[in-house]
């Protein structure tokens, strides 16, 4: 979050100062029948909200300190759709022969069980897989899922069989789970994702760092204030969880930045996302619910084979950045749980471009100090029975969401978090 250059600041300062005089005006024309509207279109106040539209990282009001379990449930999405069954190797011959010259050959997976190996770009992870902190689930997904990126996206934020439903399951997650900080709900990105939709304070932030002013100014924050004070506009709510972000992240950055020692991250968003969320339990920030969004799986084309290309420097990336959150966790793992979804797995069969097209049965990661790790979780069809080429989806996503949020945050009904679905454990947490 960043303010207006060093040269509009005065100019801040100055019509700060007129709209507060403007605002005891306002009052006094209140009580002979004027509306807050009125006086918003003669107020000349669009250059305040046109600056407010660049300060605004924040929705509504935040919610009082001192509430909640001091655990967090991190959300990450794999935007495109992950490829379930490059990831989490079948071992089967079926596999081989429909991968082709993509097929991530059986000599090299890491072990994982009779029925299953990880690529091994994976390896960062098999250490938490070893140590039971690491889980998977197979052919996951929407049961009634099509194959288009986006209708399947929103169907999994909003995880409500309802279409029409305004909220994400995340949303609804923070409502059962009660008020919390300032930093209850932060998603790591320039916006608020579907799951949050409609999230009371949630706070979308490219890194705590981020929430500052460039020109700090002894006024600054009275005259940003004193603009957006006692107007009927969401504007004024939103400036106000603005400043207060702003303010709440300074002993926060005061913290040490750099991850723990042995902690590395991949250099890319993702990475960073990570030591963000690491850095804000360390801190104690109260930070319940996070998200983070990854981009890139959708391979259509050029997979690329074992030893190289995109799948498996993608995989290399994100299980080097989920090891080194561990890493610096540290012993607070045990408060953390990491969940990995997609919109959708991939066709079993390779195109003719070198990749695989959208499909249907997908893969789950869950990650943290209270998983029942070490193993595959849900039911697994097998390869020889296909749903049009595609692994069929017969675990439903909501169970392995409703068991992580439950446990995490120690939840208890989930019926308005999930309407008109009832979520069945698969044994994921312990």
């Amino acid at each position: 979050m960043t303010a207006a250059p060093a040269a509009g600041v005065p100019r801040l300062l100055a019509e700060a100062d007129r709209v507060t005089g403007d605002l005891e005006r306002q009052r006094r024309l209140w009580d002979r029948g004027f509306t807050r509207r009125s006086f918003l279109a003669g107020s000349g106040m669009v250059v305040a909200a046109s600056l407010g539209s660049q300060l605004v990282t924040t929705r509504h009001a935040f919610a009082a300190p001192g509430t909640g379990s001091g655990k967090t449930l991190v959300s990450v999405f794999l935007r495109g759709g992950l490829d379930g069954v490059a990831t989490v190797v079948p071992v089967d011959p079926i596999y081989q022969q429909n991968r082709g010259r993509i097929a991530i050959p059986e000599s090299t997976l890491l072990p994982l069980d009779s029925r299953f190996g990880l690529h091994p770009s994976c390896a960062p992870l098999q250490s938490l897989w070893n140590s039971r902190q690491l889980a998977f689930v197979h052919a996951v997904g929407a049961l009634d899922a099509n194959r288009d990126h986006f209708a399947c996206q929103a169907q999994i934020e909003r995880a409500d069989d309802n279409s029409a439903a305004g909220t994400g399951w995340l949303e609804r997650v923070l409502e059962v789970d009660g008020p919390g900080t300032t930093f209850r709900a932060v998603a790591e990105g320039p916006s608020v994702p579907a799951s949050l939709r409609g999230a009371v304070g949630a706070v979308a932030m490219t890194g705590i760092s981020s929430l500052k002013f460039d020109n700090p100014s002894p006024k600054i924050s009275d005259a940003l204030s004193a603009l957006y004070t006692g107007l009927d506009n969401p504007i004024e709510g939103l400036m106000a969880t603005t400043v207060q972000a702003v303010a709440d992240a300074v002993p926060l950055q005061a913290t040490p930045p750099a991850p723990a020692p042995g902690a590395r991250y991949a250099s890319d968003s993702f990475g960073s996302a990570l030591a963000d969320i690491a850095r804000l339990v360390k801190a104690n920030a109260g930070l319940r619910v996070a998200t983070v969004d990854v981009g890139g799986w959708d391979l259509h084309s050029a997979a690329g084979t074992v030893d190289a290309g995109a799948m498996t420097s993608h995989l290399a990336d994100i299980s080097k950045s989920l090891y080194a959150f561990s890493v610096d966790l540290g012993s607070r793992l045990g408060d953390v749980t990491v969940v990995t979804m997609s919109e959708f797995g991939r066709r079993l069969e390779v195109n003719s471009g070198g990749g695989t097209d959208h499909g249907h049965g997908g893969l789950m990661m869950v990650m943290g100090g209270m998983v029942n790790g070490g193993s595959v979780f849900g039911k697994w069809p097998g390869l020889a029975t296909l749903d049009h080429g595609d692994v069929q989806t017969v675990n439903d996503y909501r169970d392995v969401l409703g068991e992580a949020a439950q446990k995490t945050l120690n939840l208890g009904d989930l019926t308005t978090v999930f309407p008109n679905y009832r979520v069945a454990p698969l044994g994921i947490m312990r």
